[in-house]
């Protein structure tokens, strides 16, 4: 079922009842509105209550998120997306060619492409790698970090301790590279 959207003063809301004990809180990733998941029982004057209580916690988070690539991305025209695909896609080889000796992984074939909740995916019955053109937007070592995340999928599936472990051997700050992109 599609949320309920509403304003509250001049905070967009999309409102969604779930099966959940507490309401929760979070700002879009383009930091253009508020969703908010509330339990089933709890009315709508509840939440409008709730949110005018948080307003200026969250006009700061609002303010935090619009400041950020990935706000920035989803307002880009394609000509842009067309230079972050340029930029990435001018690295990403070179990266590849420098870490599969090092891991003892090849890679089948590589795509690209403007993803709003991804940074990288791996098929690794296939071999094939696609990396988010997004990365254009941050530093180069969170690039690099994401190819080595894609590429230890070749070794190991899932997210379990295994694959932390190869993370952990090939990339000892890959937590740090990461943070950055969140």
């Amino acid at each position: 079922m599609p949320p309920e959207v509403f304003f509250v003063d001049d905070i967009e809301i999309h409102l969604q009842h779930k099966r959940v004990k507490n309401l929760n809180l979070r700002i879009a990733r383009d930091g253009d509105h508020v969703e908010v998941s509330a339990p089933t029982w709890m009315t709508k004057a509840d939440v409008v209550d709730f949110v005018r209580r948080k307003r200026d916690w969250i006009e700061t988070q609002m303010a935090r998120v619009a400041a950020t690539p990935m706000a920035r991305a989803s307002q880009a025209s394609p000509a842009e997306v067309a230079r972050w695909r340029a930029v990435v896609q001018a690295c990403v080889p070179a990266l590849i060619a420098a870490w599969e000796p090092i891991m003892g992984v090849k890679v089948g074939s590589l795509a690209y492409r403007n993803m709003t909740s991804r940074w990288g995916s791996c098929q690794p019955s296939t071999g094939r790698i696609c990396i988010n053109v997004r990365l254009a937007l941050y530093p180069p070592d969170c690039l690099e970090y994401v190819v080595v995340h894609e590429l230890c999928h070749l070794l190991e599936r899932g997210h379990g301790p295994r694959f932390h472990q190869l993370m952990d051997h090939f990339m000892p700050d890959w937590k740090q590279r990461r943070d950055k992109l969140r």
